[in-house]
């Protein structure tokens, strides 16, 4: 009775910095880069102790962890040094999770089931992590074909940097889409429906409807957890788009989940998760996606990614430094991200009102550079079109302008002069409508959203650039259940 469970990586397209401050928005779209969990008994009989068995297994970096679970305070215990704190609170929050909400009848049999033991596997797409070493040292071009050559949930590399090699780590380069937040919500998800507490939808079910209020259960353990492993609250929306997919979220308060970090010193677990969940959770999702016909694309630079807490540590230290300052710098910002925002949203609604109209400008647009658009086109509701692309183009050009100021008045590079050069080159290939850094910015991979079928040509330019385009889309599905194992694909 195996259970497989998947959650999107995620790309903060607009609200760097500003989403961890209500009532500021981001507009996160989530991809078909997914983190997979597979769960099944470890035995096939019941064994009655007060300690169960957890394996987690992490074939890709060649670790399996065991541990002991104890079924009256949800203790875990583990001898082994390579431990995962996001799976592990995961573990502990979901099980508290079943306890509290199940009743009595079902509570028994949420006994039997974990006395068979837990074995969780951890899958997550190639897409997560830099493989241009291993491209590179193959000889093959930095082409999304070399990476679409390379097996699924490859192997990730082990670095050399430790004289003993029992003790090396896995190098883990990665590529910014929030893998932890994925890993976490597929683990969650995954435990809650092996355990009897939610009923998700499958793969490619509509998400709306009966199931919404079990996506909510999944994303309250799951931004609990993933707050709680990582040791600080964050803003939540990479777990808020592993969970529901792309929108447009603003932030729930922090004290619901501070107060739980403080109560689990001194309170059981399964009434400190009984409070989470009723708990006022007041973040903001609104149905967000991108117009049709574009397609989000992601280039990889190979710069070695980016620590967001120090980033972010030093955008909040500037920000008491220098408070006249950062607030005129961060009310331009949410302006633009707003006019974005607006600009996409009206794009959609050209798009359902005239489709013909709208499916001729992008496809022409897609075959010229922007600044050639305009003269293209007289009828009415053409010009309409374009000047809604050349609006949503002008708007990210004001983002990066003062992400940039930001990252200078904070010194740290949130749009690096690597990255400025990039970004630049890509806004001025034929059918690119904008670009930029994702998120808190840095040397990530960047991302473009393209027209029509114009992103083989970017492709072609970044690689003459030294940028690897990865194979991520835009998907705008949360969390599912999947129908078996993905590696049996």
């Amino acid at each position: 009775m195996a259970v497989v469970a998947s959650a999107p990586g995620k790309v903060l397209m607009t609200g760097g910095y500003l989403v961890l401050e209500k009532p500021n928005a981001g507009i996160v779209l989530s991809t078909n880069a997914r983190f997979y969990a597979v769960l099944k008994p470890l035995y096939d009989e019941v064994v009655d102790v007060e300690w169960i068995d957890v394996k987690v297994n992490s074939p890709q970096m060649s670790r399996e962890t065991a541990y002991k679970m104890s079924l009256k305070d949800f203790t875990l215990n583990c001898s082994s040094e390579s431990r995962n704190p996001f799976v592990e609170y995961a573990v502990q929050y979901s099980v508290a999770a079943a306890y509290t909400t199940l009743d009595n009848n079902k509570r028994n049999k949420l006994h039997k089931l974990l006395s068979q033991g837990t074995d969780i596997t951890i899958l997550g797409c190639n897409d997560f992590y830099s493989y241009r070493n291993q491209i590179e040292a193959r000889g093959l071009p930095l082409v999304p074909e070399s990476l679409a050559a390379l097996p699924p949930f490859t192997s990730i590399t082990f670095n050399a940097g430790d004289s003993n090699g029992e003790n090396c780590r896995p190098e883990v380069a990665k590529t910014g889409l929030g893998s932890s937040a994925a890993m976490t919500t597929a683990v969650v998800a995954a435990l809650l429906n092996y355990l009897g507490v939610v009923d998700l939808p499958c793969s490619g079910k509509d998400q709306k409807g009966e199931n919404s209020s079990d996506l909510d259960l999944v994303h309250m353990i799951a931004q609990t957890t993933h707050c709680i492993a990582q040791g600080k609250v964050g803003s939540g929306f990479d777990v808020s788009s592993a969970v529901y997919g792309s929108h447009r979220y603003v932030r729930f308060s922090p004290k619901i989940i501070s107060a739980a970090q403080e109560a689990v010193c001194t309170t059981p677990l399964d009434e400190v998760i009984g409070e989470v969940l009723k708990a006022k959770w007041d973040h903001e999702r609104t149905k967000f996606s991108l117009p049709p016909l574009m397609n989000l694309i992601l280039g990889e630079p190979g710069s070695g990614g980016t620590s967001t807490p120090s980033m972010v540590g030093a955008v909040k230290k500037w920000q008491k430094s220098d408070p006249e300052k950062s607030k005129e710098t961060w009310d331009r910002l949410s302006e633009a991200n707003s006019a974005l925002e607006a600009h996409f949203n009206l794009l959609r609604k050209l798009a359902a009102e005239n489709w013909d109209s709208y499916k001729s400008v992008i496809d022409s647009c897609s075959m010229h550079k922007s600044e050639k658009w305009k003269g293209k086109f007289s009828e009415a509701s053409h010009v309409e079109i374009v000047k809604a692309l050349l609006g949503a183009r002008e708007a990210m050009l004001k983002i990066r302008c003062h992400m940039r100021q930001m990252g200078e008045a904070a010194g740290i590079p949130i749009e690096p002069e690597s990255q400025t050069r990039l970004l630049d080159v890509t806004m001025d290939t034929e059918g690119v409508l904008l670009a930029g850094v994702p998120g808190a910015g840095g040397f990530d991979a960047v991302f473009a959203i393209t027209l029509s079928d114009s992103t083989a040509n970017l492709t072609k330019i970044w690689s003459s650039h030294n940028v690897l385009a990865l194979l991520v889309r835009e998907d705008p599905c949360g969390v599912s259940l999947e129908s078996g194992d993905p590696r049996a694909k």
